[in-house]
Parts: C-alpha cells; structure tokens; sequence
C-alpha cells in the first residue's frame, strides 16, 4: 500500500504573520524574526510512491509553500496533481493564479470546488482566464461526496457554516490507509453547525481545526471587534474537546496574528499543550 503524508504548508489566517499594515506585539516581532513568519493555512497530500501531490487551499503565499514542499519530497518541477479549495476568502484561492499564463502556465491542472466556487471560478475574472485558457479544470464536489486521490487515500467534503459571499465553505476529512484527518480551517460557530463538532473529532486520529483566536481579548489592541469576524475561540473548544485529548491529537490552525499563542514567550501556548492541545506548524507531517 501506498504510503501517505500529510504535510502541514502553512498555519496562519489568511493574510499571515506579519499582516500587512500591522505592527503589532506580535506582526512587529515577526517582521524582525523571520523564524517567527507564518503564511496563510494549507496543506498537502503527499503520496511519494506515485510521485504525486495534491493541494488543500491555494494560498497568497502558494509560491513559496510550493518550492518547500517540493525540495523536501523532492518533486522539483512537478505540479500538484489537484487542488482542493475550502472557500472563496482571501488566504484561500488566490494562489490559482499562479497557475496562469503569467506565470506557471499550467495544463489542466483538476480544481476541485463548490457548485457556487465552480460558477465563480468559470464565470468571473481574472479566474475565468485560468479555466477559458485551461490552466485549470474545475470540478464540483458536493457535501459527502468522497474523491480518491489513490486507489486507498480519499478526500471527502463537508459542508460548514462560514460566511459564503461568494462560495459554499467546505472542511475536509482526509483518510489514508492509517489514520482518518479531520481539517476545519474556518468555520462561524461550532453551535452553528449540523454536526457535532466532539462527534466528529471522535471518529478522528488527528484534527486540525479552526484556531483564529484564542479568546476575546485577541482583537481589543488593533481595533476590531471579535463579534464581527465569528470564529470559535480557541478557549471554546478546548472546553468542548478537553476529554478527547487522550484518544484524538488535536492542533489548531488558521491563527490570526493577534492570537496570543503566537507570542514569542509561549505563556499561552505552554498553557494550551498542558490541557494535551497542540499549535500546528508549518513542515509538520504526519504519515496518515
């Protein structure tokens, strides 16, 4: 059987760390550290006996994720095999750009998006020149509708509630021939969903579930208010998800740049790994 790794190519919210225009405690510390940098959540589905990777989100940073990923698993020069897109929101799709005539130029690269992303992608520019030009090949994928990517590997959909201006949101189980992996990068409220989130992250060896903010307090020194960006706080969840620990690892991902875990002084952190919770990190990999 064919091995699999899930590798972990970026753990920021969708504008990284830094965010633009900020300068804050934590943007400030990470515009003079490069080891503190993070770009915007994606992952990657490496199958190495195949030669093949397949793409969770195409990111802002996409470029740099890319040749990373590439070098590590050497693959120099070999393009994802597909993309999976979770929504339409900034740190999401942008990176299918990338793929266009003024740059890569691929051929037919498979997209796999929402009935409403798929309308988008094909209908509105600049991302109806990547599908008039047949830089990609977009696909509709539906709720449950699981897709093989190897003959034991498959990636199913599942629809989330996450404000969807322009697109369904989807999270992502992805299941190998070991472990099953539950990915929720962005989502409103787990109250708002029709599953139950501990249902779920018990039929899970590894989550990596939406970690935006850690609490309330995140947003009160750059003038935003939490209730306008609705994101389960980390605190939540961790209350909800507290006796899982033991049979379920659990990482939070897609952190925003206020997010105190994010601090150079790990205060927050070491608290969140005491209650047996982890932080992803870009390169983490997990053979699934």
């Amino acid at each position: 059987m064919s091995e699999m790794i899930l590798h972990i190519l970026g753990t920021a919210q969708d504008a990284g760390l830094p965010q633009p225009n900020c300068f804050c405690k934590n943007c400030t510390n990470a515009i003079s550290n490069p080891e503190l940098r993070r770009s915007a959540a994606s992952l990657a589905i490496v199958i190495p006996e195949e030669r093949a990777w397949h793409l969770v989100d195409a990111t802002p940073d996409l470029k740099e994720q890319m040749v990373r990923l590439q070098i590590k698993h050497k693959m120099q020069g070999q393009l994802m095999a597909s993309i999976f897109l979770t929504h339409a929101h900034l740190g999401h799709y942008p990176g299918l750009l990338f793929l266009g005539k003024e740059a890569i130029g691929a051929n037919m690269v498979p997209v796999m998006a929402g009935t409403k992303m798929k309308k988008m992608l094909e209908e509105q520019a600049p991302w109806s020149q990547l599908t008039k030009l047949h830089n990609i090949d977009v696909q509709e994928i539906s709720d449950g509708q699981a897709i093989r990517v190897s003959p034991h590997a498959k990636v199913t959909p599942v629809n989330v509630p996450h404000r969807n201006e322009f697109s369904e949101t989807f999270a992502y189980w992805i299941e190998g021939t070991k472990k099953k992996v539950l990915y929720i990068p962005d989502i409103d409220r787990w109250e708002q969903w029709d599953k139950d989130i501990y249902k779920e992250c018990e039929k899970a060896d590894i989550c990596l579930l939406d970690g935006t903010f850690h609490s309330a307090k995140d947003l009160e020194n750059i003038g935003r208010d939490y209730r306008e960006i609705p994101h389960p706080l980390m605190t939540e969840t961790m209350n909800r998800l507290q006796n899982l620990v033991e049979q379920t690892e659990i990482y939070f991902i897609h952190l925003n740049h206020s997010n105190p875990v994010l601090d150079a002084d790990n205060t927050i952190r070491n608290e969140i790994e005491l209650k047996g919770f982890h932080i992803a990190e870009e390169g983490m990999e997990f053979s699934i």
